[in-house]
């Protein structure tokens, strides 16, 4: 199983959206890992196409650190998003009204992918992002 270290450079990422009522959407572009202080900076960007919209640029940041055998993952302003552990990498995180679940696959590393699958009153999708070294 990966260790936090083990992610540090540069990831292909592809993802699909998959709406419950809505345009379905693909991203595609980089995420790159670098240190930064006790932990790896997240810096993803790329061409987000949602079906009959016009592409757009889309970026966003984390922070992951290690903490014990997890790996904890903070938005980019410090606050706690969720935490895992590679031998089990399934994490939930409660954004009131609405409730995400991640699962990480790590089977094919250092190929590896999340599935999020978000609902509540406000989201009903489905976010499968795929990471192959660059």
């Amino acid at each position: 199983m990966p260790q936090l270290n083990d992610f540090t450079g540069i990831w292909a990422l592809s993802r699909s959206i998959t709406q419950a009522d809505g345009p379905e959407g693909r991203f595609t572009g980089q995420a790159v890992f670098t240190a930064e202080g006790a932990g790896l900076r997240y810096h993803e960007a790329g061409q987000l196409v949602l079906d009959g919209e016009t592409a757009m640029q889309a970026e966003r940041d984390y922070l992951w650190l290690a903490e014990g055998d997890q790996i904890v993952v903070r938005f980019d302003d410090g606050r706690d998003f969720h935490r895992f552990t590679p031998a089990a990498p399934a994490a939930t995180h409660w954004c009131d009204p609405d409730d995400y679940r991640v699962t990480y696959d790590f089977s094919h590393w250092p190929d590896w992918s999340s599935e999020w699958r978000v609902t509540g009153p406000r989201k009903d999708y489905v976010m499968i992002s795929h990471y192959t070294r660059a």
